[in-house]
């Protein structure tokens, strides 16, 4: 599969560039941080924004944040998902 632009929202916009995103994907996490995955949204994301992830649904979620590493204008990169996903024990 690929990025699909109409399943990322814009949470927050700060109004000094810094964005606050969410994403939802049917997709693994090491699929949407791959190099090149929101490469549609180069004009629009920015080095430091957070995007909250909701990764794999439908089967085992997973749960969390990336942070865009790098963009030049071309190619986005994200670092690894920093899962949220915790054990509910009750």
């Amino acid at each position: 599969m690929a990025f699909v632009k109409s399943n990322l929202s814009l949470v927050s916009y700060s109004g000094n560039g810094f964005h606050i995103w969410h994403y939802t994907t049917t997709e693994a996490s090491t699929a949407v941080d791959g190099a090149g995955y929101f490469n549609d949204m180069a004009n629009e994301m920015n080095l430091g924004d957070v995007i909250y992830a909701s990764c794999a649904t439908g089967t085992t979620p997973v749960y969390g944040q990336f942070a865009v590493s790098a963009n030049n204008g071309t190619i986005v990169d994200v670092n690894n998902i920093t899962t949220l996903s915790a054990a509910d024990s009750d």
